[in-house]
């Protein structure tokens, strides 16, 4: 066989699915051996898309997704994505074609150094130069690629290597042993919570990658602790939970900002500092810390533990329910506060307004989709209204990238959901800035066979950032925003799609409802009202919490 056999054969080892790309001239023979693979081959639009598919479907399995590229713009066009999972904790594996090694040397036609260039946005990096390494360097990039935390890694492959004999077979895979935390590290982190009168948990998204959900939620109901998450780390504990105090991670203060200033011991759970700086939270330093992680503390000023309990998250949490003595009921504060934040979830519950406000459109999301549905968030003022607004029931049902936080992840995305989870309704929730980043692969999702929901939030211009000017600037002061669309309709029904447009609050349920019934991917084009962000900035200035 060639190595671009080779390869494939290892990818297939690895328990490979599919494989997301564009197909080019260095990478003609990997093409021709996944041809005749187990391995699924989706011809993407535009290379970022494919790495957005791999990116998600790595998050949503655990498992390496993967993605093609050829050389040079091929290469440059997938860094998005594969940043996208690196920042994320996201596994997946890039593989580039490129040049003949024999022309390396030499200013070379559509010629970069792709090694040099993805090694900021990976784990770690190789160029395939022998043929017989290919099963060490494959076999290195998956263990590297799903290792907490995970990220990406990046193959490269010359297509003069690519075609060269060669003989060999997978390498065995090694198997992955739970680490434990030490039995000191569990004792000190057991008197600690025990003698806390006001403790906080909050988690994030590597509790849910290690499995961790039943044994946090366990744990906050024996011990009597309020629950904060993430973005990330949305659903580990139902949100219907007395206990759950939903989502922190907004760059001003909230409800939730309360619970914080109250606390004398945050319990901080697969909490990842790329998910919401500590110094947010913590900008004194002085509120006494727990971590509880896979990993050791990355270090900052505002995060500073008493004790790392490290190692498997399940494991640490069910040796210190066994060791803390904690008896009384949660503080009256935290269930008065839970109180008023589910007050202001629902205030907007009946609001008639058209165009329509955020929350309204979010609540009557929630209301349509079932536990176990999956929403996929892209990047822009409705981010942080899906992050305030929309709650999880289970873990990896709200997908929102807070790490890279790249636009136009939503749409691509979702085709990977649907390949994961094709029992399951997708939506992907999206500003019309993001939709437009990345809406060639409506027709990936159509060849491939994968129906969800688009639901564009469209205002018109880039409402994240106008919110930021004039949070900045005053209110007024706004520039370089705004833009035209086209009809989101008549696009999505030039494509073969369903296209609906809603033109009052009450059409919102019954088109989301019709929509989710399709057999094909469909667009709903949504009008939204986005004074409301100031208004919220406004009124988390006025914010005072009740000590």
């Amino acid at each position: 066989m060639n190595t671009a056999e080779l390869l494939v054969h290892c990818l297939e080892n690895e328990g490979v699915e599919y494989v997301f790309g564009l197909p080019g001239e260095e990478n003609l023979h990997v093409l021709e051996a996944l041809r005749h693979s187990s391995i699924q081959f989706i011809t993407t639009r535009h290379e970022q898309g494919a790495a957005f598919m791999a990116d998600l479907y790595g998050r949503l399995t655990g498992k390496a997704g993967v993605c093609l590229s050829t050389l040079g713009p091929g290469a440059t066009n997938l860094m998005t994505g594969v940043a996208d999972a690196n920042l994320d904790g996201a596994p997946l594996v890039a593989i580039t074609g490129q040049v003949g090694t024999d022309r390396m040397h030499i200013e070379s036609h559509q010629y970069l150094d792709l090694v040099a260039m993805f090694a900021p946005v990976t784990k770690w990096n190789a160029q395939i130069v022998r043929p017989s390494n290919t099963t060490e360097i494959v076999r290195k990039a998956f263990k590297i690629a799903q290792s907490e935390k995970p990220g990406a890694v990046h193959i490269d492959l010359p297509e003069n290597i690519a075609a060269m004999p060669v003989i060999g077979e997978p390498l065995t895979k090694d198997s992955r042993e739970k680490t434990y935390a030490s039995f000191r590290s569990l004792g000190k982190a057991a008197v600690a919570i025990s003698k806390a009168k006001n403790p906080l948990i909050l988690v994030g998204n590597g509790a849910i990658r290690a499995g961790a959900g039943e044994e946090l939620t366990e744990f906050a109901t024996r011990m009597n602790i309020p629950v904060v998450n993430t973005f990330m780390g949305k659903g580990v504990i139902p949100y219907t939970h007395p206990l759950a105090l939903w989502t922190v991670g907004l760059q001003q203060r909230d409800h939730i900002n309360c619970a914080f200033d109250q606390a004398d011991l945050i319990i901080a759970v697969g909490y990842d500092l790329i998910e919401y700086s500590p110094k947010k939270w913590n900008p004194q330093g002085n509120i006494p810390i727990i971590h509880i992680g896979a990993e050791p503390a990355e270090i900052d000023s505002s995060y500073i533990p008493l004790v790392e309990v490290v190692g498997d998250i399940s494991d640490s949490l069910s040796e210190i329910m066994k060791q803390a003595d904690r008896q009384g009921k949660p503080t009256p504060s935290a269930v008065e506060l839970r109180g008023e934040i589910r007050e202001d979830y629902e205030y907007y519950a009946n609001d008639e307004g058209f165009p329509i406000k955020p929350q309204k459109l979010i609540y009557d999301l929630r209301q349509v989709m079932g536990p176990e549905d999956i929403i996929i968030s892209d990047v822009g003022a409705h981010k942080m209204w899906i992050a305030r607004h929309y709650h999880g029931e289970r873990p990896n049902t709200c997908i929102i990238s807070n790490g890279f936080a790249a636009m136009g992840i939503a749409l691509p995305g979702a085709i990977a959901a649907k390949l994961v989870h094709p029992e399951r309704n997708v939506v992907a929730v999206t500003g019309d800035g993001g939709f437009m980043m990345n809406c060639q692969e409506l027709e990936t999702a159509l060849r491939v066979g994968t129906p969800f929901v688009t639901l564009i939030f469209n205002d018109g211009g880039y409402g994240l950032i106008e919110w930021k000017q004039q949070n900045h600037f005053g209110v007024g002061e706004s520039a370089f925003i705004k833009f035209g669309n086209p009809d989101f309709v008549k696009f999505a029904e030039s494509m073969g799609l369903k296209g609906y447009r809603v033109t009052s609050a009450a059409d919102l349920i019954p088109t989301l409802k019709t929509a989710l019934a399709q057999d094909v991917p469909t667009v709903i084009d949504c009008p939204v009202d986005y004074a409301e962000n100031l208004r919220f900035t406004q009124k988390a200035g006025d914010l005072s919490c009740k000590m």
